[in-house]
């Protein structure tokens, strides 16, 4: 009698991550790299019948039955999938930190808008210790920005969306944020451009809806509105802040620079002469775009000890990933999946007011860096 050894089977691991844990793979990578599991034809390919590990995967012709949120619709549900994905729209059931995974490797492999080797060029220079990221030394002569081609990227929607939204925030706490109707606008833009206009974004929503977290596009939308832009006070009562401009914009508090895990508008601020790049504490383990950087730098005079971002991808990647993060992970760390490494977002929740019927706005959301 032959044993089975769960290390050795796709059973409820089809489409995620490479993981070096397992001896054999079972996403359409281990086709290339010829390490399947044996029964990688059987439980992920067409012969599938099962929903087993392919909830909420996404349309493909080749299969005999779909376990996606439309397959009801089109009458080609598996069997089981009522039974193991939670049938209609998919009630508000668990997320595994595998699914987050998965879906993270799926928008990982969609974000079209990244920028290439050729668009962008950063120049690191100075590591340092996590012990030194206090001194405040600048140890590096150059920006850290030493080419972007602005032409190719800021001219796509979602980087022009994103480039409308920044430069509408007082960056001081205990200052009012008053919009005008054109950047509540221009709010509403960045969010209908990043989440409904890229496979990307639908990606992520067809995820969260078939997970029952959300039971229309629209429902989706306004929650991200809501949560991202909703204002808050951090400081003096004001209504001074929100998820997104702590977050993407930054904010001064205390002296110290607060929040601020861009690239974008780290860039934009180092090419105005705002921002002086001193070094950096953590590279990420990529090759490639998006990477990720735990810098130390100084803003118009403020300076930040640890400011971690995702380096070179695009808009709406960062807006999906700390969206996903966030809904389904909020004030906790969040494993997710890119290119087979992981990267960890830590999240945070802001408990001193709600929006709807008590739900919690984004108090911050970025890379969490190792302290080595």
């Amino acid at each position: 009698m032959q044993l089975h050894n769960t290390l050795d089977s796709c059973e409820g691991r089809c489409g995620y991550g490479t993981d070096n844990n397992f001896s054999c793979q079972c996403n359409p990578s281990c086709e290339r790299f010829k390490d399947c599991c044996s029964d990688y034809t059987d439980l992920c390919k067409g012969g599938a019948t099962s929903c087993k590990g392919r909830c909420g995967e996404k349309y493909n012709s080749q299969n005999k039955c779909h376990c996606n949120s439309k397959c009801n619709q089109y009458s080609n549900c598996c069997s089981d999938y009522a039974a193991l994905c939670g049938g209609e729209g998919g009630g508000g059931s668990v997320i595994s930190d595998a699914e987050i995974r998965a879906l993270s490797e799926a928008l990982y492999a969609l974000d079209s808008n990244k920028a290439s080797a050729s668009e962008l060029i950063v120049d690191t220079q100075a590591l340092v210790h996590y012990s030194q990221t206090s001194s405040q030394n600048d140890l590096s002569s150059l920006p850290l920005f030493r080419y972007l081609d602005e032409a190719a990227l800021f001219s796509r929607p979602t980087y022009a969306a994103l480039l409308a939204v920044l430069d509408n925030y007082q960056r001081m706490t205990g200052q009012t944020e008053d919009f005008s109707p054109q950047q509540l606008a221009e709010q509403e833009t960045f969010v209908r451009e990043t989440m409904s206009n890229t496979e990307l974004g639908r990606e992520l929503f067809s995820f969260l809806f078939t997970k029952g977290r959300y039971a229309s596009e629209e429902e989706f939308i306004q929650d991200l509105k809501m949560m991202w832009f909703g204002l808050y006070s951090r400081n003096n009562k004001k209504m001074d802040s929100s998820g997104f401009e702590h977050i993407f914009a930054g904010e001064v508090k205390g002296g110290k620079v607060s929040g601020f895990h861009n690239w974008i508008q780290f860039y934009l601020l180092e090419k105005n002469g705002l921002l002086e790049y001193y070094s950096h504490s953590f590279n990420g383990p990529w090759t490639t775009y998006p990477d990720v950087l735990g810098m130390q730098f100084k803003w118009d005079g403020y300076f930040k000890q640890v400011g971690s971002a995702i380096i070179g991808c695009s808009p709406e990647f960062d807006f999906a990933m700390y969206s996903l993060c966030y809904i389904t992970r909020p004030g906790k760390q969040c494993r997710l999946s890119l290119g087979g490494k992981e990267l960890v977002i830590q999240t945070y929740t802001w408990d001193n007011s709600f929006y709807g019927d008590g739900k919690k706005f984004i108090g911050s959301a970025f890379p969490a860096t190792p302290r080595n």
